[in-house]
């Protein structure tokens, strides 16, 4: 019976990695990019630039990579980065790491010269606005990546766009001077170092002014986007967010990230990790 019970498990599991298979976009590849900058950003954020042999296939804000952190041998799955930036003619994809265990600290001592194996890129990503609309972005620790990325491609004019970044402390705020020509910025912090004092919800254009917008996006801590999603799906404004469950797999095969939705359990590394608010269970 023992023997019968595993070979039933491994059929279903081997169904399951062939069905993920047959669904992967086969614009998603595995190679060795070139590690060519490391830059330390603050105490615990790094911003490291990635260089691909090949010309890059389209890249989406809210998208992923999964790295293999080979020099870490007791870490057998892959670690998710989201993508900050790509340049297609230097063929780079920028990622901002922030250490929150063993993988990500490993990753952050690679230094320029040294080979990553990458899957790219990974997840559905956010949905681009129309021309006219009016957008908030709201980001919070490594979840300002995505929003910068989303800033810089959205094709909107800089008054339309606008964006608030919350951390603890000011210390805890990364570098984003170069961006200050594509959008709004607006800061927070619970310490009040920079910027309003509180949380991002906290902030007058969160409290006052959420209803200008017509679409308003998000990234970062769960405590911060529920609290965004709420006073969004109160006033039935657009809204979506990106989800930050353990991917391992980014196929949907290891089943680390399910989400429990209104459509189910679903896997979050192929079914987002961007979601709309409405498809969530957030707000029963």
């Amino acid at each position: 019976m023992q023997q019968v019970a595993a070979f039933i498990l491994l059929r279903n599991i081997l169904h399951r990695i062939i069905f993920a298979l047959k669904s992967v976009n086969m614009r998603k590849t595995v190679s060795d990019l070139l590690l060519i900058d490391n830059k330390q950003l603050n105490k615990d954020n790094f911003l490291l630039k990635l260089q691909s042999k090949t010309p890059l296939s389209d890249i989406f804000p809210g998208q992923f990579v999964n790295v293999e952190i080979k020099k870490a041998t007791e870490i057998f799955l892959r670690r998710p980065f989201s993508i900050m930036d790509v340049d297609y003619e230097n063929r780079t994809i920028s990622l901002l790491v922030k250490i929150l265990g063993r993988g990500s600290k490993v990753f952050t001592e690679y230094i320029p010269g040294e080979l990553v194996s990458v899957i790219f890129p990974l997840g559905k990503p956010f949905t681009l606005p129309l021309p006219n609309d009016r957008i908030l972005l709201i980001g919070g620790g490594s979840g300002v990546a995505p929003m910068l990325f989303l800033a810089k491609i959205c094709g909107l004019k800089p008054e339309q766009v606008h964006m608030i970044l919350g951390a603890r402390s000011a210390t805890d705020h990364v570098d984003i001077s170069e961006y200050e020509g594509l959008a709004n910025l607006y800061y927070a912090t619970e310490d009040g170092s920079k910027g309003e004092k509180g949380f991002v919800t906290h902030h007058p254009l969160f409290t006052h002014q959420l209803e200008s917008f017509d679409k308003i996006y998000t990234c970062g801590p769960d405590p911060m986007m529920k609290a965004v999603a709420k006073e969004a799906y109160k006033r039935k404004l657009f809204c979506e967010v990106s989800l930050e469950n353990t991917m391992a797999c980014g196929f949907g095969v290891c089943l680390c990230c399910v989400e429990d939705t209104k459509h189910g359990n679903l896997c979050v590394c192929t079914e987002g990790p961007v979601f709309n608010i409405n498809d969530l269970k957030w707000q029963i």
